[in-house]
């Protein structure tokens, strides 16, 4: 006979860790931030973010200094029905901050995934990357991954106190550093939660979206007005 005792209390625990996080986690954060799924539609901006990182961070996010022509090809070569991309968008559609969760290509190792995170220089500081850490973790605990690893430059020290964090155990070789985070089983809560979440992202996007195309439509139209004052200005002869 279904007991609705559990299920109420899977769902309470997930509304007040889908409300509380950010607060517990990352003070720095005030509020939730919405994290969607990237999919091939958003390669553009994908690409735009990753170009838009200095040298030095591109050097710290894939162990060399990738130029713009690798970037794209790591972009194109981007499998979204294998891996989950999530992404922070800004109230302009500005891709500030993303991560890449790779699964395993390997059938003997489909309960590993690795993780990969960049945050733009103006957005750092409010702990994007731990929150997508956290957004990430939670999706691979869904798919049943229960080993994550994070493969780092030594002195990439953000992403690996990140990793640190979180419980990961750490091993140094020379100039690189892997970490690697065994992860619970999936349960209902992390279950509700990452579809709230999810939820609530997809909703923002769409939001800044419209408001987005709005300001679009309410530039063309200023400039309409402005091409009809002038031309009322300066009657042709």
């Amino acid at each position: 006979m279904f007991s609705p005792g559990p299920f109420f209390q899977a769902s309470w625990q997930a509304w007040r860790r889908f409300f509380t996080l950010s607060w517990q986690h990352h003070r720095l954060v005030q509020a939730l931030v919405p994290i969607r799924s990237l999919g091939p539609r958003h390669a553009p901006r994908i690409q735009a973010h990753l170009q838009s990182l200095s040298p030095g961070d591109r050097y710290l996010r894939f162990g060399y200094a990738a130029n713009d022509e690798q970037i794209a090809s790591y972009v194109q070569g981007l499998d979204f029905e294998r891996d989950e991309i999530f992404g922070i968008y800004n109230r302009r559609l500005e891709l500030l901050a993303m991560a890449h969760l790779a699964f395993s290509v390997d059938p003997q190792f489909n309960s590993c995934a690795e993780f990969g995170v960049s945050v733009l220089a103006p957005a750092r500081g409010r702990g994007y990357g731990a929150r997508l850490f956290d957004r990430a973790t939670m999706h691979a605990r869904n798919e049943g991954v229960s080993l994550m690893f994070v493969h780092a430059l030594s002195q990439n020290t953000a992403m690996l106190n990140i990793a640190r964090r979180a419980g990961a155990k750490m091993v140094r070789d020379g100039p690189d550093s892997e970490c690697h985070l065994r992860l619970p089983p999936a349960d209902m809560d992390s279950r509700l939660t990452e579809l709230f979440e999810e939820h609530m992202a997809q909703t923002d996007y769409h939001l800044k979206l419209q408001a987005s195309q709005f300001r679009d439509l309410l530039k063309v139209v200023q400039e309409v007005r402005q091409g009809v004052r002038e031309a009322r200005n300066h009657p042709s002869p």
